[in-house]
């Protein structure tokens, strides 16, 4: 097993996103690359802590190789917009990878070469050593499942979940 600690925007989104693929045995919503100890959300949602939203995703790269959970990340967000992911503005929403060793290191900055091919460039993803990681409150937990018809999820986090089902089905789960 080998655990990803990604940011691309609002937590819930990649949340939603990584849990439809086969593979992904957990999904935590967290926070990271901040400065702060033991930052709660509020705080983080003001921009004074440094952190980013991201989420920590573990998987079984001989079901889903580590370069498709990358790809998919720049799939389900647009790299190249720096502290903002459509509506969602502040560094909190940043895009991001904090990687363990340089070995990851290494995959991210592949995986960031490829999307910069892809999006014609400007990608402004940060890639940095993993610090401290911060699990978030329970009730981020699988928020897409947990509140389906909320506003956001309808509106943000599904037409994502939905493009990345069909843009990776080889690796999504069986219903």
């Amino acid at each position: 097993m080998r655990t990803f600690h990604l940011a691309g925007g609002c937590f819930w989104c990649l949340d939603a996103v990584y849990r439809t693929l086969d593979g992904v045995s957990e999904v935590v919503s967290g926070y990271t690359a901040g400065h702060v100890a033991n930052p709660s959300y509020e705080l983080v949602c003001t921009g004074s802590t440094g952190h980013a939203e991201a989420v920590a995703v573990t998987f079984d790269p001989a079901v889903i190789p580590a370069d498709v959970i990358l790809d998919v990340f720049f799939t389900l967000h647009d790299p190249r917009q720096l502290n903002r992911q459509g509506n969602d503005v502040g560094t909190q929403y940043r895009s991001g990878m904090y990687y363990a060793d340089e070995e990851e290191k290494a995959l991210f900055e592949a995986a960031r070469d490829r999307a910069s091919d892809i999006w014609g460039g400007g990608v402004v993803t940060e890639i940095e050593p993993l610090g401290d990681w911060y699990d978030a409150e329970e009730y981020h937990q699988d928020f897409f499942a947990k509140n389906p018809g909320q506003g956001y999820c309808l509106a943000v986090a599904l037409p994502k979940v939905n493009k990345v089902r069909k843009s990776f089905a080889p690796y999504v789960k069986a219903s």
